[in-house]
């Protein structure tokens, strides 16, 4: 079902709705891995995510009947976007079944690109079965986010324009969630050129990709609960599995608390804001040996809220001991909490909150708690901060960080 000449053709025919998004190469994890390492900026799209392919190229070969009958899908959030945008290109009404928990920002885009919105549902897989009851009901046509083999075409557009770009690429890393991304890349890198390496990358809490590869076809994951939201999917499609199958090199795993971490790489040394599902490619990074080689991560969306931007930013910060809590006893006596900040001061510990609890002991006099939160450069700062804190005699002990 997948043909080079399609590829090629969809690589044209999206360019009606996508932007440029030329590779930019990354000092910053070329140094960490020993490669060269690209990043296919998918995020910048105009829906903030590569789905507009899929869903454009999709639309584009339908029948005009089709089209008018009205669309419906179901998403997490990207290909929503992409769906209300290519519908409203051609006219058509769209209807986008969501998870209630998708992010607002998602939500209000899609409402904002013309499409009706029905929230229903924890994760993609409920908001999927909504889809298919309102086609049954109303007749609408079904656009599916990633086990049809026109809407992997569309994504696999992506390869084309990564080979004619960097055409002695030796990697691509795709993230997985349905597998339409990862197995459109695959297939088309591989008829364009077949000695390069596909590795898909999934959350490690909704790995629906390792489960089918494992069992030899797809199964349905008990729960895909993971901050990588776009990609919280519990079964990759039927269609495309096959293809993934014989077209992806390997699988990888990756924690949320490395996505936390490469959210904060991602801003601080390339200034831009990637979504969780979008930063496995560049979190799978240091699972593997990459000396020597010509590395592609696609980035394959940015649609992420301020406030879980906060979190990610916060948690990050936690992580790598940029931000930490002491909490510290100290006689009751003037001057105290004066003594304990001046040496935080003279080691360049930024004080983010203070507080001070008085009745933390019946002996006043003998003891009260200060809990301190830091702010510091990192991991050895911090513990500078710590060693001279007790070389001044106080004894700090760690706990949660309370901010």
């Amino acid at each position: 079902m997948y043909t080079k000449e399609k590829f090629l053709e969809a690589a044209k025919i999206v360019k009606d709705v996508t932007l440029p998004t030329n590779l930019i190469h990354s000092e910053f994890f070329s140094e960490q891995t020993g490669a060269e390492v690209y990043l296919k900026p998918e995020n910048l799209q105009r829906t903030g995510a590569y789905k507009v392919r899929g869903a454009y190229y999709k639309i584009s070969q339908m029948s005009e009947e089709d089209r008018a009958k009205g669309l419906v899908t179901a998403s997490a959030g990207n290909h929503a976007q992409g769906v209300a945008y290519a519908a409203k290109k051609f006219g058509c009404r769209a209807v986008i079944c969501m998870p209630t928990g998708t992010p607002l920002i998602k939500v209000k885009r899609t409402k904002a690109l013309g499409a009706e919105v029905v929230l229903h549902g924890d994760v993609y897989d409920d908001a999927y079965a909504m889809a298919q009851k309102l086609a049954a009901e109303q007749g609408l046509t079904m656009v599916h986010p990633f086990d049809d083999f026109d809407v992997s075409t569309g994504q696999g557009s992506i390869a084309v324009e990564i080979l004619d770009e960097l055409p002695d690429a030796d990697i691509i890393l795709a993230s997985i969630g349905g597998g339409g991304l990862s197995t459109g890349v695959a297939v088309c890198a591989k008829m364009l050129k077949p000695e390069i390496q596909i590795i898909g990358v999934e959350p490690r809490k909704a790995a629906s990709m390792t489960a089918a590869l494992e069992a030899g076809h797809p199964v349905e994951l008990a729960s895909a609960q993971t901050i990588a939201d776009g990609t919280a999917v519990k079964k990759v499609g039927e269609n495309v599995f096959p293809y993934a199958r014989d077209n992806i090199d390997s699988v990888l795993c990756v924690d949320d608390e490395d996505l936390v971490g490469s959210f904060i790489d991602m801003v601080e040394n390339h200034k831009l804001i990637v979504e969780n599902s979008g930063l496995l490619s560049v979190s799978a990074l240091k699972q593997l040996n990459l000396k020597g080689k010509k590395v592609v991560c696609i980035l394959s969306g940015g649609n992420m809220d301020v406030t879980t931007m906060g979190s990610m930013i916060q948690n990050g910060l936690i992580m790598r001991d940029r931000i930490f809590t002491l909490s510290i006893r100290v006689p009751d006596k003037p001057g105290q909490v004066a003594k304990l900040t001046t040496v935080a001061a003279d080691h360049k510990a930024n004080v983010l909150r203070i507080d001070h609890n008085r009745w933390v002991s019946p002996n006043r006099a003998q003891a009260v708690e200060v809990t301190i939160t830091f702010e510091s450069f990192d991991a050895d700062h911090k513990k500078e901060i710590i060693n001279a804190l007790i070389n001044a005699g106080f004894t700090p002990n760690e706990i949660g960080v309370r901010l």
